[in-house]
């Protein structure tokens, strides 16, 4: 029997890899991602009116759409195409999560919305998919309207960690390639920020601050005795990129 790899991993993907590290309470796991998105996330919408439309694609066991309820948005659908991460949606009370293709309902739909997110999910597509979802997405966006996404840095320290973490990934952007496929497919205003580094308990929070301080001008001298430039780089393990449609 031959399987495709999709097929066969994202049938149980939260047991094959969301939820496969130390914390096998689900429901730990989800009010960690649920606190990480609303310090990372939740302040690039803080300027929207509550009632704006919002599509998550790619939505897991919906933390976002939790951390989104949490700030008082109403207008929030979800879709993701793990049968179980759906299920384990249901199971905590996020029930605008549904089980979908993203590609099919973007293709089917005339609904336009206010924002599209998409967290770790362009790492999962080739790049000619990448292309056809960006392209989809930009087509139901209202004018103006706001696209957000997180993935792994491929300019990131060990980024291998992050990037090959998971088998299902595919394609790696870091903020240059970031900005180019966005406004290759029609986006403008392209931001890539820094991820937000959660860490517990002031004297490790204090700790880290100083390790990656120093990390990142080790790595910034090295770059700078190569003769390249440090003016568009990003050292974090995660790429936030924020993009508004024409």
């Amino acid at each position: 029997m031959s399987f495709k790899y999709r097929e066969l991993l994202y049938l149980n993907y939260h047991t094959n890899q969301s939820g496969r590290a130390s914390e096998t309470d689900l429901y730990s796991l989800f009010g960690r991602e649920r606190d990480q998105f609303s310090k990372e996330i939740i302040p690039h919408l803080d300027s929207l009116p509550k009632a704006a439309s919002i599509l998550d694609i790619g939505c897991g066991s919906g933390s976002l759409i939790a951390a989104l309820k949490d700030k008082g948005f109403t207008q929030i659908i979800g879709m993701d195409l793990s049968e179980e991460q759906v299920s384990i949606a249901h199971k905590i009370g996020i029930v605008e999560v549904q089980l979908a293709d993203a590609f099919d309902f973007l293709r089917t739909s005339n609904e336009q919305f206010d924002v599209i997110t998409g967290m770790d999910i362009i790492e999962h597509f080739s790049k000619d998919e990448l292309v056809d979802m960006l392209l989809l997405i930009q087509k139901s966006l209202k004018p103006g309207a706001l696209s957000l996404f997180r993935t792994p840095n491929l300019d990131a320290p060990f980024a291998s960690v992050f990037a090959h973490g998971d088998f299902t990934h595919e394609t790696f952007l870091n903020a240059s390639s970031a900005q180019q496929v966005f406004l290759a497919t029609g986006f403008s205003s392209v931001r890539v920020y820094s991820s937000h580094m959660h860490v517990k308990g002031m004297l490790k929070k204090f700790l880290r601050k100083v390790l990656v301080t120093i990390h990142i001008f080790f790595y910034k001298s090295q770059l700078f005795a190569s003769g390249r430039s440090t003016k568009n780089i990003v050292f974090s393990p995660n790429l936030i990129i924020v993009a508004n449609n024409k």
